[in-house]
């Protein structure tokens, strides 16, 4: 199942430091945290999930999936149609105009 770099915001850290770090972790990129580009809520088990999604631009790093990937890649929105994607994540992108260029 493919999704985009995610996690959870640790204790006492900011978003911006949040993305930054997981992104890292994830796919081996340093960025600069842009704008937030949309906010989708998903039931938990205690409750529901916030999450919130970030533009980012890459800075330095090799592109490599984490430990908790298989994979990683740069897709354009030709492959994007034809990946099996987390619930909702491709009409998320597309409702806050962020889906990737064909």
């Amino acid at each position: 199942m493919w999704s985009i770099p995610g996690g959870r915001v640790e204790p006492g850290e900011t978003d911006e430091a949040a993305v930054t770090r997981e992104l890292i972790e994830e796919t081996g990129l340093s960025v600069t945290v842009g704008r937030l580009v949309g906010h989708v809520e998903r039931p938990a088990p205690n409750g529901v999930f916030q999450i919130f999604d970030y533009e980012c631009q890459v800075t330095s790093g090799v592109l490599r999936a984490g430990d908790d990937a298989s994979d990683v890649a740069w897709v354009d929105g030709a492959t994007l149609d034809t990946l099996p994607t987390t619930d909702g994540l491709v009409e998320a992108l597309s409702g806050w105009n962020c889906l990737p260029k064909a």
